[in-house]
C-alpha cells in the first residue's frame, strides 16, 4: 500500500485513480452510510472537488484507491464555513494561513491488505499519516474537518483526538462535530504505520 498526493493530474494513471477515488466515495458516503450526496452513476462529486484541492490517496498494491481525503486552504470557501457554519460557535472558523480542511475522508477497511490483527486498519492510519505529511510538507499546522462521533473515537484511539470547536449536532442520518487536530513531526511519527510509503516529500527521515 502507497499513500500519494494528488492535486491536477499528471499522467492517464493520476487520472484513472481520482476517477477511482470519486467511485470509493460513492460506495461509501452514498450505499454504506446513507448520506445526502451526489453520487449519480457510482460517482460522487460536490463543488469543492472544482477548487483545485489536493487529494491524499491511499492505493493499494494492485493498484486500487482503498482510501482517499481532499485538502483544501480553510482560508478559501470550506465544507464547514460553508456547508455547516451550524457547528461552529458563534464567532465563525477563525481559519489562518497554516490551517487546512480535511474532508471526504473514507476507506474502505473490507479489503485484506493491511489488515492485521491491529484496532485500527492500516490503511486508516496510513492516510492519517499521509494527510500529516502532506500538511507538514506544505507549512501547515492544523487540520480542520466535519466528523461524526464514531470516527472521532477512532481518532482517540489511535492518539490523535480532535479538539472540538462547537458542539456536535445531527445533520442528516449522523452526529456531526466539528474540530482541529495538530500537524506536527510527534503526530507523525506516532500514527506512522511500520510499513508506510508515501511520494510525499517532508523534511523528517522516514526511517526516524
Amino acid at each position: 500500500m502507497q499513500i500519494l498526493a494528488i492535486s491536477k493530474p499528471r499522467n492517464v494513471e493520476e487520472t484513472r485513480l481520482l476517477q477511482n477515488h470519486h467511485q470509493l466515495r460513492a460506495r461509501v458516503f452514498a450505499d454504506r452510510l446513507g448520506w445526502e450526496v451526489d453520487a449519480a452513476g457510482n460517482y460522487e462529486s460536490d463543488p469543492f472537488d472544482a477548487l483545485e484541492p489536493t487529494y491524499i490517496l491511499a492505493v493499494s498494491d494492485d493498484g486500487q484507491v482503498v482510501g482517499c481525503a481532499r485538502l483544501l486552504p480553510a482560508l478559501g470557501p470550506t465544507m464547514l464555513a460553508n456547508v455547516f457554519p451550524s457547528l461552529l460557535p458563534s464567532g465563525g472558523l477563525r481559519a489562518h494561513t497554516g490551517m487546512i480542511e480535511s474532508s471526504r475522508f473514507c476507506v474502505d477497511t473490507s479489503i485484506e491488505e493491511g489488515r492485521g490483527g491491529r484496532s485500527v486498519h492500516e490503511a486508516t492510519l496510513s492516510m492519517f499519516t499521509g494527510i500529516v505529511e502532506w500538511s507538514i510538507a506544505h507549512r501547515f499546522t492544523e487540520i480542520v474537518t466535519v466528523t461524526d462521533l464514531r470516527f472521532e473515537r477512532i481518532l482517540a484511539r489511535v492518539g490523535w483526538p480532535l479538539q472540538h470547536l462547537g458542539e456536535p449536532r445531527e445533520i442528516g442520518v449522523t452526529m456531526a462535530v466539528a474540530g482541529t487536530l495538530p500537524a506536527n513531526r510527534d503526530t507523525l511519527l506516532r500514527l506512522r504505520p511500520a510499513n508506510y510509503r508515501s511520494n510525499i516529500t517532508h523534511p523528517f527521515d522516514q526511517a526516524a
